[in-house]
């Protein structure tokens, strides 16, 4: 599994494409694919002109600690 958000068409979207989570965009296929293997869907809500969300993202766990 990887990230699949370089296809994505949202600026927000893109901005975590190099992401190391195995994020997908909101649709049928994702939620199928949690149903089928029995896991949690985890939702990230953001704004791509966030300025306090680009300067916590280094200090969290997708950006690293």
């Amino acid at each position: 599994m990887s990230n699949r958000l370089a296809g994505a068409t949202s600026p927000y979207l893109l901005q975590h494409k190099d992401n190391p989570v195995h994020w997908q965009e909101w649709g049928d296929a994702a939620f199928a694919e949690a149903r089928e293997r029995g896991v949690p869907i985890l939702l990230s809500v953001g704004y791509a002109a966030c300025h306090w969300c680009h300067e916590v993202e280094p200090s969290t766990a997708v950006g690293g600690i």
